[in-house]
C-alpha cells in the first residue's frame, strides 16, 4: 500500500512494476492506494497488507504503540518534510514565517517542523499563525489565503510553481532539522518472520526499480505516466528531478537504513515530544532485507 495517491516518488515501484522484476522474484505485486494517509499504518499494523510505505515518524509512533512493524527498506535518504512559501520580502529565511500565516495539514509533527526551520533561522514559532488545511496548501497558496504551508517539497514545491506561485522552500534537514530517510517500506513482524522470502523479494525488485529510475529517469517516468494517465507528464517530470538526488543521498546502497540516520530520527521525535515514550531504533528498523549492491 502506498502513502499517497501514485505520484513521482513512486516512479521506482512503477518501473519495476513495468520492467516486470516483481513478477521476475516470483511476486504478483498488487500496488494500492490510500483513501486517508493513515491506511498503510492501519492495514499493514493488521496484516491487511503485506508492505506499506509511509514516513517513518508516523512507523516511529507505532513502534510506540506497541504494533509490531519494522521498517525495511529506505526509499528516499532524506526528510521530505518542509514548508513553501510564497517568495515575498523578509522570507528570505524562515525567520521571516514571523507574524505570518502558515497552513498545516493538522498532524503533530507539522507543527514540529515549522517549528525546528522557525527556531533554526533565529525566529519564534509562537509568533507564527497557523491554520490546519488538510492537503489544500497549494490551494491556499495560489490563492493567497496563507502565506506558507507545511509539505513534502519536492512534490509540493514543484506543484505550487506550476500554479504559478514563486516559491522560497525550508527544508527540514538543511534548516535546522536532523537528515533521516524520509520514506520507506515496512512491514509488520508476522509478515517479517514468517515470509522473509517475500520481503527480500519486493526489496530486491523495488531497489532495482529504482537503480532504474536513477540511471534512466526519462523510461521511468513513461511507466509510471502509463500506470496512472491522470498524471501531468511535465508536471510530474519536474517532481521527479526533485526526487531523483534523494533515491540515494549519498548512500553506499538503495534502502539502506543507516543506524546513525535512524538515531537522530528518534532522537527528533523524543526531542519535539511527538511519541509519550521513546523508540529504540533498532525496533523501529532494520537493514536484513536491503539488498546487497548498490
Amino acid at each position: 500500500m502506498l502513502d499517497f495517491v501514485p505520484n513521482a516518488v513512486h516512479a521506482g515501484i512503477y518501473r519495476a512494476l513495468a520492467a516486470g522484476y516483481y513478477r521476475h522474484a516470483g511476486l504478483d505485486l498488487r500496488v494500492v492506494s490510500p483513501s486517508a494517509t493513515a491506511d498503510p499504518l492501519k492495514l499493514v499494523a493488521a496484516g491487511r497488507a503485506d508492505l506499506g510505505l509511509a514516513d517513518p515518524l508516523d512507523v516511529a509512533r507505532l513502534v510506540a504503540a506497541g504494533r509490531p512493524v519494522r521498517a525495511v527498506l529506505a526509499i528516499v535518504q532524506r526528510p521530505l518534510g518542509g514548508v513553501i512559501a510564497r517568495c515575498a520580502p523578509g522570507l528570505e529565511t524562515a525567520r521571516g514565517l514571523e507574524g505570518r500565516t502558515v497552513g498545516t495539514t493538522g498532524v503533530p509533527s507539522d507543527d514540529a517542523v515549522l517549528d525546528t526551520v522557525v527556531r533554526a533561522a533565529g525566529g519564534d514559532p509562537r509568533r507564527v499563525r497557523r491554520i490546519a488545511l488538510g492537503f489544500e496548501g497549494v490551494q491556499a497558496l495560489a490563492a493567497r489565503r496563507i502565506d506558507a504551508f507545511t509539505g513534502f517539497w519536492p512534490a509540493d514545491g514543484p506543484t505550487a510553481e506550476a500554479a504559478g506561485v514563486r516559491t522560497c522552500i525550508f527544508r527540514l534537514d538543511a534548516d535546522g532539522g536532523p537528515r533521516y530517510p524520509g520514506l520507506v517500506a515496512f512491514a509488520g513482524r508476522d509478515t517479517l518472520t514468517r515470509r522473509p522470502a517475500l520481503v527480500r523479494a519486493f526489496a530486491a525488485a523495488t531497489a532495482a526499480g529504482y537503480r532504474d529510475a536513477i540511471a534512466r529517469p526519462a523510461q521511468a517516468l513513461r511507466d509510471l505516466v502509463a500506470a496512472n494517465p491522470g498524471l501531468k507528464g511535465p508536471l510530474v517530470a519536474r517532481q521527479l528531478a526533485a526526487y531523483r538526488p534523494l533515491f540515494l543521498a549519498g548512500a553506499a546502497r538503495f534502502g539502506e537504513l543507516d543506524p546513525a540516520a535512524i538515531r537522530r530520527l528518534t532522537a527528533f521525535v523524543a526531542r519535539e515530544r511527538l511519541l509519550r515514550k521513546a523508540v529504540d531504533p533498532a525496533a523501529l528498523a532494520t537493514n536484513a532485507f536491503v539488498p546487497a549492491g548498490g
